[in-house]
């Protein structure tokens, strides 16, 4: 018959003949097994859940052709390895004893996939393709096996073996044939479908990180957003970003991980690393294994198994890489898993670089506004709050009675307190805006740091003291404030080249209490020549 050699057996002469079938016999066996393969062939079209439907295909196959093992192994499209193996005939007890299933590299598996055509053999015990069954496995002679496949894409293999009545005939492969095919359009859809579902969770991820960016934020939350953003998209273990560092090579600066973060930020890929050359090339590095894979040597490498590692770029700048690592031994990621994280790398790369576009000019526009706020300050009401103050004590100086001379006295000393406030006012907005540090001390040498861009040199600052822990609201801020103050009488003497800040937290009140003492000591003259004294502010704790 043709289907021998549509079947493979001329092809391999020690196949053997099929059993011999009597016209009659043919007849009844194939109206019999007809109504459960029509119902097999149209769970495929019913039913919503693929691996349901895997099984009940593998358990139809071993019954209409009377095999006593059935299995259908499901191929990774891009390593061509068996993923998935669902299986028909095996107990418990006889899976615990075969323990893994083979991988498919070998054997009549393995020919299976390299020649996706069906294959028969009456005796596996004697048949010279037949190696790497698993140990533990239960004898097997006769086999028969077809691809799994549709649109001449194959998507798998299935297998029968140890037919009960004999060998396997041409009836059973015309069967195993239908079947396979029905299996090979079940995975298609199904994963047609989840490729379209996972497309559309990447475009819909990636628009809400874009958002985000775009929405404000500094420049460790936005990488943060996109680290976590790609973590749950790619159902990844951690994401991180890394940046190039000063010594050439790439450090994590931002981890989002489910695990303990401990140890990942700050961890380096010195230069001279395999992975790094690609990296800093604009390469995706695509890794099976981060444990094992000898071009990985950072020390965090042996929490991680499948990993990816995209490039951040955007108009050939290379701001980082998106590294994207799963936990040992989970599922690797398949071609439709980096095309899609390498497409979201991309978009994420555009929307850092425009975030920090707007960025700029959002403090940009800061910076302007501050600017005129201060010049109209400094040019209309210091002036005439000056000119006010001139007349007031031009008045003080003409009046007669003392009352009046106390309250013109009041008066002037008021003004000359406003004027001095609103010049402290002016000299911070002339500092830049940056974001408020977190500690004490952080924020005096912020305040201190944007006082030498006007001063043209540093001030030197000695804290004595568990500042940090001590000070607390709302001392800090009117510390902060009369630091302020004093930078500013400061910067408006003359001669003034060097300026002392101390912040003492282990000062004591005179009736006992602890105390903070802000000490303010500059070289500059006052208008009259005098040498400028120390200005001295505390407060109790």
């Amino acid at each position: 018959m043709t289907d021998e050699t549509e079947n493979g057996a001329a092809a391999h002469p020690r196949a053997g003949p099929p059993d011999a079938e009597p016209a009659d016999a043919t007849g009844r066996a194939r109206a019999a097994r007809l109504p459960m393969l029509l119902e097999a062939v149209l769970s495929v079209g019913t039913a919503l859940e693929l691996r349901a439907t895997l099984q009940q295909i593998v358990d139809t196959a071993t019954a209409l052709t009377e095999a006593r093992y059935g299995a259908l192994g499901v191929l990774d499209p891009g390593r061509g390895t068996i993923t998935e193996l669902f299986t028909s005939g095996l107990g418990d007890a006889e899976r615990q004893r075969i323990g893994r299933f083979p991988g498919g590299h070998s054997g009549m598996l393995g020919l299976l996939i390299a020649e996706p055509q069906p294959l028969r053999s009456d005796d596996l015990t004697t048949d010279p393709r037949s190696c790497g069954v698993p140990p533990g496995h239960p004898p097997m002679h006769s086999f028969l096996g077809a691809p799994v496949q549709a649109q001449n894409q194959v998507f798998g293999n299935l297998y029968l073996t140890e037919k009960r009545t004999g060998r396997f005939t041409d009836t059973d492969m015309a069967l195993l044939r239908v079947l396979a095919s029905q299996a090979g359009i079940a995975i298609g859809n199904a994963r047609l479908y989840e490729a379209a579902r996972q497309r559309e969770r990447w475009i819909e991820g990636a628009a809400a990180v874009t958002t985000a960016l775009l929405s404000g934020g500094n420049a460790a939350d936005a990488l943060l957003t996109v680290a976590e953003g790609a973590r749950a998209l790619a159902d990844a273990t951690a994401g991180v970003i890394l940046q190039p560092d000063e010594k050439g090579g790439m450090e994590i600066v931002t981890a989002s991980t489910l695990d303990d973060p401990a140890g990942i930020v700050g961890t380096t890929i010195e230069p001279g690393s395999a992975v790094l050359a690609q990296l800093l090339g604009g390469e995706a590095v695509f890794i099976e294994d981060s444990a094992t894979d000898p071009r990985m040597t950072t020390h965090v490498r042996s929490r991680f198994g499948p990993s990816m590692m995209l490039p951040l770029q955007s108009g050939g700048r290379l701001i980082g890489t998106l590294a994207l690592p799963r936990r040992r031994g989970a599922r690797p990621y398949t071609a439709v898993d980096r095309q899609l994280a390498s497409q979201f790398a991309s978009q994420a790369a555009l929307a850092l670089v425009l975030a920090d576009a707007q960025h700029d000019r959002e403090q940009l526009a800061v910076y302007e506004d501050r600017d005129r706020i201060a010049r109209d300050l400094h040019d209309l009401v210091v002036q005439r709050l000056f000119a006010t103050e001139m007349m007031l004590e031009s008045t003080r100086r003409r009046a007669a009675a003392p009352e009046t001379d106390e309250l013109l006295g009041k008066a002037v000393d008021e003004l000359d307190s406003t004027i001095q406030e609103v010049r402290t006012a002016i000299f911070a907005l002339q500092q830049p805006p940056a974001e408020v540090p977190a500690t004490f001390r952080g924020r005096v040498l912020r305040e201190t740091g944007g006082a030498a861009a006007v001063l043209g040199f540093q001030p030197s600052v000695h804290f004595n003291g568990a500042v940090d822990t001590l000070v607390r609201e709302p001392v800090d801020g009117r510390l902060l404030a009369a630091l302020r103050g004093a930078l500013a009488a400061a910067h408006r003497r003359a001669g003034v080249s060097a300026i002392e800040v101390e912040v003492d937290a282990a000062a004591v009140e005179p009736d006992g209490r602890a105390a903070v003492r802000l000490s303010v000591a500059d070289d500059g003259r006052e208008e009259d020549g005098s040498r400028s004294s120390t200005f001295i502010w505390q407060a109790p704790l």
